[in-house]
């Protein structure tokens, strides 16, 4: 009898086999396809300008990538180098600074000891009338390394080692023509302009008229270009150091001056300074006892005081000494220091004497003829109405009382040159 076929039990787990291998090869090759796209997501065989834009793509990245580290990198350099300048300026400055009082010791110590040599000698005392005191400090020893390019300036400029000084701006443009016109005028040939501002430099150099332009230094060159008379005239104390310690004799002059004579003719060059005066007469210009009355005192109400007016700083000679340059470096660093008007402190530096709390300045000081060294107010309110002080011919006139400066001194230039005897009447004594 034929029954039914039934599979071995061997068959039969054959095929269940291969059903289950199937499966693991189908799930082994999905996850290998899932590596390779992800992997390679444009396949094994990329294209050559796929694979050249994908290297140049990187290039780029690391290249701007090393763009902006050498952008930051040059910024940093930059920034360094900046601090670095500046750090070496502000070193520069303090050298040149220690240098200047260096400099100044040493020489201060030179005078000393020339003082000790000249009076450390005991001395018999002469007879009545003959005993006179050392009034003439020396000068100090000329030292060119301050400013090698002033000193070659002043090496042509200069006469006898003496120069005419005056700080100019263009404010004063008008005024400062006539002042030089009037200096070329009788003769004088070492004159010398400290330009403050470029159109004055262009404009003495259009004259032939010797100038001086400053190296760069912020805090005078505000005052020097915007600076109204009284501000420049303040200047003058800072920039008159470095022509003494070249060993020169400055006449410092303001521009509201009219030259008629040369003046080195009529220095007696024996005092640190000889400056004109305010004075307007022989009491108030060289000196005079004043009595100041105080009744409560009774018997004693009266106190004598000794007066004088003070000299004006805008016409002065001062020689190359340690005396003169203190008073300089006094009256530069007070004006920096307070608001004051520098003729005061000029003034009270020069005539103070030491007492509790202050070590006044040794200074030998002369005061010149207020005839020939003439100041406005002589002039305009005496001079020119009197029969015989009209015939005087004055060394200068200083328009220093008037405000109408530039009128003023055009009529003096028409009064004493060209010999119009009424070029001054229309001005009054004092000012409008």
């Amino acid at each position: 009898m034929t029954g039914g076929r039934r599979d071995s039990p061997l068959l039969k787990s054959n095929g269940g086999g291969r059903n289950s291998r199937i499966a693991v090869a189908i799930l082994i090759g999905v996850i290998f396809g899932c590596v390779f796209a992800f992997f390679f997501p444009h396949g094994l065989f990329v294209s050559t300008s796929a694979a050249v834009d994908s290297i140049a793509y990187k290039s780029d990245l690391l290249i701007n990538i090393s763009s902006c580290k050498s952008s930051e990198r040059i910024n940093m350099l930059k920034s360094e180098f900046m601090a670095a300048s500046e750090k070496n300026a502000e070193l520069k400055r303090q050298i040149k600074e220690l240098t200047a009082k260096l400099r100044l010791a040493e020489q201060g110590k030179d005078n000393a000891q020339h003082q000790v040599l000249v009076m450390g000698e005991q001395h018999k005392a002469g007879p009545f009338g003959t005993v006179k005191s050392l009034r003439t400090n020396p000068t100090v020893i000329p030292d060119e390394s301050v400013n090698p390019r002033l000193a070659k300036i002043l090496e042509k400029v200069a006469v006898k080692r003496e120069v005419i000084v005056a700080l100019a701006n263009s404010n004063v443009k008008d005024m400062l023509e006539v002042w030089f016109s009037s200096i070329k005028r009788v003769g004088t040939p070492n004159y010398l302009v400290v330009a403050l501002d470029e159109e004055i430099a262009n404009f003495c150099g259009q004259n032939n008229v010797p100038v001086y332009e400053r190296d760069p230094d912020k805090g005078i060159d505000i005052i020097g270009r915007t600076g109204g008379n009284h501000a420049v005239s303040g200047l003058k104390f800072q920039i008159l150091r470095e022509f003494l310690q070249l060993g020169y004799s400055v006449l410092l002059s303001d521009v509201d001056i009219v030259y008629l004579q040369n003046p080195f003719e009529h220095f007696h060059r024996d005092s640190d300074v000889e400056s004109m005066t305010d004075g307007h007469d022989n009491r108030t210009a060289y000196g005079y006892n004043d009595v100041y009355d105080e009744p409560s005192m009774g018997w004693a109400r009266y106190a004598h005081t000794m007066r004088m007016w003070v000299y004006n700083s805008g016409f002065f000679y001062i020689r190359p000494t340690i005396p003169s340059i203190e008073l300089l470096d006094r009256v530069a660093k007070r004006l920096s220091q307070e608001k004051a008007w520098d003729q005061a402190v000029f003034n009270e530096e020069l005539f103070f004497p030491s007492h509790p709390g202050y070590d006044g300045l040794h200074a030998s000081r002369r005061t010149l003829d207020f005839y020939l060294f003439m100041n406005s107010k002589v002039l305009f309110k005496t001079v020119w109405k009197n029969a015989q002080l009209s015939k005087l011919k004055p060394v200068i006139v200083h328009i220093n009382y008037h405000p109408d400066k530039l009128a003023r001194m055009k009529a003096v230039v028409e009064y004493y040159v060209n010999g119009k005897r009424d070029a001054l009447e229309s001005f009054p004594d004092g000012s409008n």
